[in-house]
């Protein structure tokens, strides 16, 4: 006679009435096994190994009406979520479709034991190991009832602080510290519990209705749909990292809606400790966010807890979610990338805790945002606003009027691993992959109707424009994008009504103004608006680059030497003016610019090296075209870099600047510069373009130069002359440019 493996259900419940309902049916589909809970303190020596143990749990769903449809009473509200303990009996009674028994994988004490003795030793007990491994396995199980929106990990933070090789590297900073292991170890626990989220699908629930005013009503949001089905298909295999672009407070929760809407499992969200107010913190540390400490620099014990916790999910292929520039883009262009988070995934990579994870670039972009006005400010030299409860209360009194649309763009993802192979070693080797993701959100941003009609009204000094005026340069610039290949929703704009209906958003944002007192309406940048215009304008400045570029170099060939091809002169002015703008965007490859730059010639005119000899024949080149950008996309810029160049060119060489007292310097400087008419654009008045120009001086030794005074003096100038040759060029393209919509306009 065969003798029965014995079964033993390790249920994972949280009320008498589940585990009154896990027991009956344990009896019934396991007549004569053991139930216990999985806190019940069971000993693993109670059992033979042949015992097979059976992780189950009670899950309460919607029960389906006859029809199909899920209720909308109670019970549709109270699920996926855990009912309150007393109204249980009676929804089990009345409505018993509500409540499942989940099965997780079953698996012998045997196969239980041979797992964890392959465990790092120092660790969990093996009854911890069952534990852990029963909940999980119940996890999963209710995953794939529940969706996997609602993926919950649980006691994370026992499960790192219990790992030897957390104790391990505890050990090697308390001797390096000079602290005791105790001290560390406690404070690396406190980090830990500070840090780690959880995703209770109650709270997640409730986290996206109380904070649905930030954003449901301000957009219409538009998915890339096919992004998502290929990135569903990837993240079966592996984790995704979800980078985006930042430009708004609501970013987190367009995303987040996107991906729930979808079906995805919900991202641990990283983001800045200044987001956990009231009611933001409470909720979202349970929703999936974890919030960061800004100045974390020099704490030890918090940056270990912090790359232990990155590592930990990234081992369990959770999703994540952070923001590469570490802030809110003041300008409306990405800002450059920080690297802290990515090295810490990069060692996970390194110390064998995940085999890989894919990273996502995300493009977030909207047509209009309430926040843009205060990010203007800030540009101005204004006191970013503290966040906090009084701050929460206005932000969402400005999103609750409908600012049009969002769009949320997936670039195509890539394998850390093979990006940190492509890079090689070095200490540049993060820069690249960084680079790398700041290059897939530049291409999988779309050019919005805003961003086309605001980069039209700034290529104006103090001019406003007809309507036939701002049709020919967006038509223009909808052809070269067309040729391009980048397609987009500002295509509307080929219509009179959508771009009449943007050019009225922005009269009514107070971003232009319109003038129809005369033959024919006219608009113009508001006044005190130019930052706001900018803003949206450089959402999609990224795609006319090299354009520009190639504008200006164009421009250079005439005075080449004469044993020089225009296509070397065109190239080596080309790299000049890169340089000069390599802190603003992101360059491709020396090589693959030299392909572009080659590229743009042919697209201005096939036959452009041929014409390319003489200034005539140059000048006659680009006012053959029907679109000239340099002007509208780089006089900020470098009008920026001219008030840098002008503030230090009476600073004593090698004495230490105050960069804060500097940049403020600046600011009254630019002001002024502004008004006495020695600048373009009163965007150029920006702290934020001021700090990358002095950036770019330091870099090139300008600032803290260590050569002679003498020599730092006539650096200084020798930049400033530079400067100030590329903004004649840009007056003459202007000029050009001005011939162009004078002849064209209709």
């Amino acid at each position: 006679m065969v003798t029965p493996q014995p079964v033993v259900v390790l249920h994972d419940v949280r009320s008498r009435t589940e585990r009154r309902l896990v027991t009956t049916w344990a009896r019934e589909t396991h007549p004569g096994s053991c139930v216990r809970g999985v806190d019940d303190g069971w000993l693993a020596d109670q059992f033979d190994d042949d015992a097979l143990l059976v992780p189950a749990r009670v899950a309460w769903v919607a029960a389906p009406r006859s029809d199909g449809t899920r209720t909308t009473d109670m019970l549709g509200h109270l699920t996926p979520r855990r009912p309150w303990p007393l109204a249980q009996p009676l929804l089990a009674r009345r409505a018993p479709g509500a409540v499942t028994i989940v099965v997780g994988e079953a698996a012998t004490l045997a196969e239980l034991r041979s797992r964890f003795e392959k465990e790092p030793p120092g660790g969990d007990s093996l009854e911890e190991f069952i534990r852990h491994a029963a909940i999980l396995a119940s996890d999963r199980a209710e995953r794939r009832l529940v969706g996997d929106r609602y993926k919950v990990p649980r006691r994370v933070a026992e499960q790192i602080a219990s790992s030897a090789r957390l104790r391990d590297k505890v050990r090697a900073l308390a001797a390096d510290t000079g602290a005791t292991y105790d001290e560390v170890f406690g404070e690396v626990q406190d980090c830990l519990t500070e840090l780690t989220a959880v995703q209770s699908p109650a709270v997640i629930d409730a986290y996206r209705a109380v904070l649905s005013p930030m954003h449901a009503r301000a957009w219409k949001v538009n998915v890339d749909e096919s992004g998502l089905e290929s990135l569903r298909a990837l993240n079966k295999h592996s984790a995704l990292v979800f980078l985006p672009a930042h430009r708004s407070y609501a970013d987190p929760l367009v995303l987040g809606e996107v991906l729930h809407t979808h079906d995805f499992p919900r991202n641990h969200t990283l983001g800045g400790s200044n987001m956990a107010i009231w009611p933001i913190g409470p909720l979202g540390k349970r929703a999936g966010m974890v919030f960061i400490r800004r100045a974390n620099a020099d704490d030890r014990a918090y940056k270990l807890a912090l790359r232990e916790y990155l590592a930990h999910l990234a081992a369990k292929r959770f999703n994540l979610e952070w923001y590469i520039e570490g802030g809110r883009t003041r300008t409306g262009k990405l800002r450059p990338p920080k690297f802290g988070l990515l090295s810490y995934l990069t060692r996970a990579l390194q110390e064998k805790r995940t085999d890989d994870v894919q990273l996502v670039p995300v493009s977030i972009v909207y047509d209009h945002m309430h926040e843009v006005h205060a990010l203007s400010d800030e540009q101005g030299g204004a006191t970013k606003a503290a966040e906090g409860s009084r701050w929460l209360a206005r932000y969402v009194r400005g999103q609750l009027s409908n600012r049009g649309n969002a769009w949320v763009q997936f670039g195509e993802p890539f394998s850390l691993r093979q990006a940190l192979a492509d890079a090689g070693e070095g200490s540049t080797q993060l820069e690249k992959v960084a680079f790398q993701i700041c290059d897939g959100i530049n291409r999988a941003t779309p050019v919005t109707p805003t961003a086309l009609v605001t980069f039209a009204l700034l290529g104006t000094h103090h001019r406003a424009l007809t309507l036939a005026e701002i049709r020919r340069v967006s038509h223009a610039l909808l052809d070269y994008l067309d040729s391009r290949g980048i397609t987009g929703p500002a295509d509307v704009l080929r219509s009179d009504d959508a771009l009449v209906a943007t050019l009225e958003q922005l009269v009514a944002s107070g971003v232009t103004s319109l003038w129809s007192g005369g033959p024919e309406p006219v608009w113009a940048v508001s006044p005190g608006q130019h930052r706001v215009a900018a803003f949206y304008r450089n959402g999609a400045i990224h795609h006319l680059v090299t354009r520009a570029i190639v504008e200006l170099a164009l421009l250079h060939v005439a005075d080449r030497d004469a044993d020089t091809t225009p296509l070397d002169a065109a190239y080596a002015e080309a790299l000049r003016l890169r340089d000069l703008l390599k802190f603003e965007f992101f360059f491709p490859t020396t090589q693959q610019f030299r392909a572009d730059v080659v590229a743009e010639c042919e697209l201005i005119d096939p036959d452009w090296f041929d014409r390319a000899h003489t200034e005539s024949g140059l000048t006659d080149l680009l006012a053959s075209s029907t679109m000239l950008v340099a002007h509208r996309a780089f006089r900020s810029f470098f009008d920026a870099q001219l008030v840098v160049a002008e503030a230090l060119r009476d600073k004593e060489p090698g004495r230490e600047l105050d960069e804060e007292a500097l940049l403020g310097e600046c600011l009254g400087l630019g002001q002024q510069m502004w008004l006495q008419g020695r600048l373009h654009r009163a965007d150029s008045v920006s702290r934020e373009l001021y700090a990358t120009a002095l950036k770019l001086a330091r870099h090139r030794g300008l600032v803290d130069g260590d050569g002679d005074a003498a020599t730092v003096r006539r650096a200084r100038a020798e930049f400033a002359e530079t400067v100030v040759d590329v903004l004649a060029r840009m007056s003459r393209i202007a000029e050009l440019e001005e011939a162009i919509l004078s002849e064209g306009a209709v």
